[in-house]
C-alpha cells in the first residue's frame, strides 16, 4: 500500500511542477486524472519535467529519460503532449510542437534501440 501512495504522490508532484512550469495547463480533473493513473506510472517527475522541456521550451534529454519515454509508450507521450499544446496560450504553435513531440520520439526510440 506504500509503495501505491507514493506512485500517487509523485503523480500529484508532476501535475504541480507541470502547472508550475507551464501556468495555462488546466485538464479537466477527471481527465487528468486518468491521463497520470495511465501513462505517468513507469516515468520520473524530471524526466516527465524534461520531456514537456524539450518539447516547449528547447531543452534537452537524457538517453535514461528517452528510455522511460519509450517505456512510457506513444499513446501517452501524444497524449500529453496534445493537452498542453491545445492550451490558449500555445495552440498557436500547436503544429510546431506536434512536430517536435514526434522529433523527440523518433529520437528515444533510436536511443533505445541502441541500448
Amino acid at each position: 500500500m506504500a509503495h501505491i501512495s507514493s506512485r500517487t504522490t509523485i503523480v500529484f508532484i508532476v501535475v504541480a511542477l507541470v502547472c508550475a512550469f507551464i501556468p495555462a495547463f488546466s485538464v479537466e480533473e477527471a481527465e487528468a486524472k486518468s491521463l497520470w493513473d495511465t501513462c505517468l506510472l513507469k516515468i520520473s517527475p524530471k524526466c516527465a519535467l524534461d520531456i514537456i522541456g524539450v518539447v516547449f521550451e528547447n531543452l534537452t534529454i537524457t538517453d535514461a529519460c528517452c528510455h522511460d519515454l519509450v517505456q512510457e509508450g506513444k499513446m501517452c507521450h501524444d497524449t500529453l503532449i496534445k493537452y498542453i499544446a491545445e492550451k490558449p496560450h500555445l495552440v498557436a504553435h500547436e503544429t510546431e510542437y506536434l512536430s517536435k513531440s514526434d522529433a523527440l520520439w523518433t529520437h528515444c526510440v533510436s536511443i533505445s534501440q541502441t541500448a
